[in-house]
């Protein structure tokens, strides 16, 4: 017959020793975890603008995404330490890096940008690759948190039952080739375009794109995962993909897409087609919240502070 184990009872008895042992066993658990309460959540979407209508807004959540120092796409912080992207910016596992807090394509004062290594890219398991893109999203976890100024602020993520209404207005940025000037060998700007954008219906974007499509008819071409937005005839371009469509909802400002086509710049009257990060948001937060722990150690974890916080049952 096995032995019972011995009791320990509940009350003022509970204050002794052993109650003793076990915060201080507690202590050191959460000490060596490296636990810290988190109190530096960032508040997004609440742009600093100046007064004077006439100079261009800045838009504190652009991100410039680097290939040695090169501007490759745009991109949207969306917290501390992380940065949405499109994948199919994305060539292989080369290092990239992120500026941040300018206008400037090239800046030359240098004490107001920042300029962050990044230090994990997370591709979306569903993205597709170039020819016919799904799944066009990637994070990028930079090296160190980003320090919050007017001129660094995150943007907010919306939530995954949130719908854009069609005809909502929303802003497209980037340096992507000035406006109606569509060519082949265009470049790059120096200073950072916007565009005023209106949601589209998605089956109406679709017919546009299909229009010169070998593709059948019962296979869209604009799928649920995407949003189309137009201003019928000043979309940016191709230097813009991977950055952000947002959009001023209840006084905050929510990234609606990321830009994915960059044959949204064959024609001024194309609509910009991006990834809708409603479809999204959830895979990001997931993502985000993943630390250094699997789930496996974070549910063992649990348990273990579960049963040390648990009152000692009287016999």
């Amino acid at each position: 017959m096995a032995a019972a184990l011995p009791s320990r009872s509940a009350g003022p008895a509970a204050s002794g020793p052993w109650s003793l042992s076990r915060r201080l066993l507690l202590l050191l658990l959460l000490l060596h975890s490296g636990y810290k309460e988190n109190t530096s959540t960032p508040v997004c979407g609440k742009p600093w603008w100046s007064g004077d209508l006439d100079v261009i807004r800045h838009w504190p959540w652009e991100v410039s995404l680097r290939l040695e120092n090169e501007h490759v796409c745009g991109g949207a912080l969306i917290d501390l330490n992380w940065v949405v992207t499109a994948a199919h910016c994305i060539q292989g596992t080369k290092e990239y890096s992120v500026i941040l807090g300018t206008n400037k394509l090239k800046p030359a004062d240098s004490l107001r940008v920042t300029m962050i290594p990044v230090k994990d890219i997370v591709m979306h398991p569903k993205f597709w690759g170039r020819t016919f893109i799904m799944g066009d999203v990637a994070l990028l976890q930079l090296h160190r948190p980003v320090a919050l100024s007017k001129y660094v602020q995150p943007i907010c993520l919306p939530e995954p039952s949130y719908n854009l209404k069609v005809g909502t207005q929303c802003w497209v940025t980037g340096w992507g080739q000035a406006k109606q000037r569509f060519s082949v060998n265009s470049t790059l700007t120096p200073e950072l375009q916007e565009a005023e954008v209106f949601i589209m219906d998605n089956k109406r974007c679709d017919q546009i794109y299909r229009k010169k499509s070998f593709i059948p008819h019962i296979v869209p071409l604009v799928l649920g995962d995407m949003i189309c937005a137009t201003n019928y005839g000043e979309n940016l371009c191709s230097g813009d993909s991977g950055g952000p469509l947002a959009c001023e909802v209840e006084g905050r400002w929510i990234l609606a897409g990321v830009l994915s086509w960059e044959k949204a710049c064959a024609k001024a009257e194309n609509p910009g087609v991006y990834a809708r990060i409603t479809k999204y948001s959830k895979w990001i937060k997931q993502q985000m919240n993943n630390g250094p722990l699997s789930c496996l150690q974070t549910s063992t974890w649990l348990l273990l502070l579960f049963w040390l916080l648990q009152p000692q049952m009287g016999p």
